[in-house]
Order: structure tokens, then sequence, then C-alpha cells
């Protein structure tokens, strides 16, 4: 006989808050069906990398893994194939991207953001990309666009142990938080606690956002490998106004 919490129910789906959030993708599951937006936030480095890209004005595909399926995707679409963080080229380093001469259609895979946001497509009825870059910018531009009674799913991505299992991510949860506590400053209201207690972490963590983003574990592995640069680019808090919506397969600006 299953258990009875083998499924998510209105508790698991942070019914009725018109706000929620939640980890990983099985959070994903539960809290994005019937939501008006899902909100994907992997801030080392995802969706920094998509936010980084959709300035240069680029489109950016979403894949779960850089394999022989995302090569073709890659080949149909006439899209550049990232690979990993460190490789020549296009990457999933958001000082690649910067750097490029030119950005145009990317095909970029991660294990976490990239792979929630492929999943998404299939089932979220609008996707957005939000890091600490666009978290202000995204805010607004739900605000001024959705009702005040729309749902929204805030989906921090976090990492994953050695073993497959999900590693909640500090840097993602303050990602989440700065979104959530910009649409409370717009006035949206009916926030789940899990929700709540994102945007005051946040709120603690902004007055030393950079040195916390550099102390944390994923900041200190990152600098530890040599792309301190990444962690740079990741912290710049309101530094982009472009909305990453998911459109034809694709984040570019809404």
């Amino acid at each position: 006989m299953s258990s009875p919490l083998s499924e998510p129910g209105a508790p698991q789906r942070q019914l009725p808050y018109a706000v929620r959030f939640e980890w990983g993708l099985d959070g994903a599951r539960a809290v994005v069906p019937g939501a008006d937006l899902a909100v994907v936030v992997d801030v080392l480095s995802f969706t920094t990398c998509v936010s980084v890209a959709v300035d240069r004005g680029a489109q950016v595909f979403p894949h779960p893994w850089r394999d022989a399926a995302a090569s073709e995707f890659a080949a149909h679409l006439g899209a550049a194939l990232a690979g990993p963080r460190g490789s020549e080229g296009l990457s999933l380093s958001p000082a690649s991207l910067r750097a490029a001469s030119t950005v145009g259609r990317v095909v970029l895979p991660s294990p976490n953001g990239s792979a929630i946001s492929h999943e998404l497509a299939a089932f979220a009825r609008q996707v957005v990309a939000v890091s600490l870059r666009n978290a202000a910018a995204t805010a607004d531009w739900v605000h001024a666009t959705l009702p005040a009674e729309a749902v929204i799913a805030v989906i921090a991505a976090g990492e994953k142990w050695a073993d497959g299992a999900l590693r909640p991510a500090l840097e993602d949860q303050l990602g989440a938080g700065a979104f959530i506590a910009g649409l409370a400053a717009a006035g949206r209201r009916n926030f789940s606690p899990e929700a709540e207690s994102a945007a005051s972490a946040f709120d603690a963590a902004e007055p030393r956002l950079a040195a916390v983003l550099r102390g944390c574990s994923s900041g200190r592995e990152l600098i530890d490998a040599g792309f301190a640069e990444d962690v740079s680019i990741a912290a710049e808090l309101d530094g982009s106004s472009a909305v990453a919506l998911l459109r034809d397969g694709a984040f570019q600006t809404a």
C-alpha cells in the first residue's frame, strides 16, 4: 500500500497561498501545477548565465544534459551547444557568455536549473529564469503583467550530492528571496511561510550579499576551482533590467 504522503496534497502544494516556494524538480512538480507562473532560480550558475545571455539579445534553450541528444537538438536549432564550465567557448559560466564576441542561439545544459526549466516547459503556463541580477526587474514585470490573484510558484534549483540527492543551496534561497521580496514591495500578498522565509533570508543577507556568495559552499567551490569571476557576476544584484521569459522553447527577453 502506498504511503498517504507519496503524492503531494494541498499542504505540500502550498494551497491556498498565491506565492509559493519549493526546492528542486520534485518541489516544482508539487507547487507548479495550476500556477500562473513558474520561477526557476539557479544562481550558480544556470539562471545567472541566462540573465547575462539575454542581456546580449541571446536565446537560451534549456536541456538537462550535455549528451548526444543535446548535440542533435543544437544542430537542429542551428544553435551553439555550451560546454561544461572551464571548456573552450560558451559554457555554463556567466563569464564565458559575457566574454564571447557574439551570443545568438545557445543550448545550455545543466542538471539543476536547466533540467527543471526543460521539464516545466511541457506543463507550466509561463516560466521565467530569475537570478540576483534580474530579481527586482522580474518582480516588477510580474506585478505589471499578472493580476493580483495570480499564483506564482518559485523553485530554487539547489545542487546535488554525489548520490543525486538534492542539496539545498543558500545562493538559490537568496535569489528566490530577492524576487519574493520584490513581489512584497510591489504590494503582492498571500505568501506561504516557505516563501516568506526565503524573503527574510535575502533581507538578512543583502547588506553583505557579495561576501555571503563568496563564503557559501557553492561559492567557495567555484572560487577554489578558479571561477571567482562567475561568483562576482552572480552577485550583481539588480544589474539587469531584462526579464528572461521561456517562449518557443527558449529563454529570451519578455
